[in-house]
């Protein structure tokens, strides 16, 4: 059986997924590439100053999808942001190599939990597995 654990190591060893959020009726996907796993959910980073943040704001259900080894996984949830410094300074702390960008003080630094998760895990070769959080 799969776990939140699995998702987000999935996520990890892919190294980029897929994020897609709408604009006002508009699919948009773009490559992401930080996951963290603190207090038992799981993060996405971001900065404010982007689109993609307006857009989480304005409509907070998204999709992530990654593919990695002939499996990909999709995960549907609702972004919801955890305005708190130690959620934003564990995701830095996870990703040393996004200081030189952010700082978890510097007012655009975001992190946003997974709400109401479905992952799914596919392949050709296997049944598919779920796992929700």
């Amino acid at each position: 059986m799969k776990t939140k654990e699995d998702a987000v190591r999935f996520l990890k060893e892919a190294g980029t997924y897929y994020l897609a959020t709408d604009d006002a009726g508009q699919p948009r996907v773009r490559p992401f590439g930080t996951v963290n796993l603190f207090e038992g959910k799981v993060y996405i980073q971001t900065g404010k100053k982007k689109s993609v943040s307006m857009q989480i704001h304005h409509n907070p259900k998204i999709e992530i999808c990654a593919f990695k080894d002939g499996t990909w996984l999709r995960i549907a949830a609702d972004a919801v942001e955890d305005d708190r410094r130690e959620a934003r300074k564990s995701m830095l702390d996870a990703y040393p190599e996004l200081r030189s960008m952010y700082d978890e003080d510097d007012g655009n630094t975001e992190v946003f939990y997974l709400r109401d998760a479905t992952a799914i895990f596919s392949s050709f070769t296997a049944p598919e597995e779920s796992v929700t959080f």
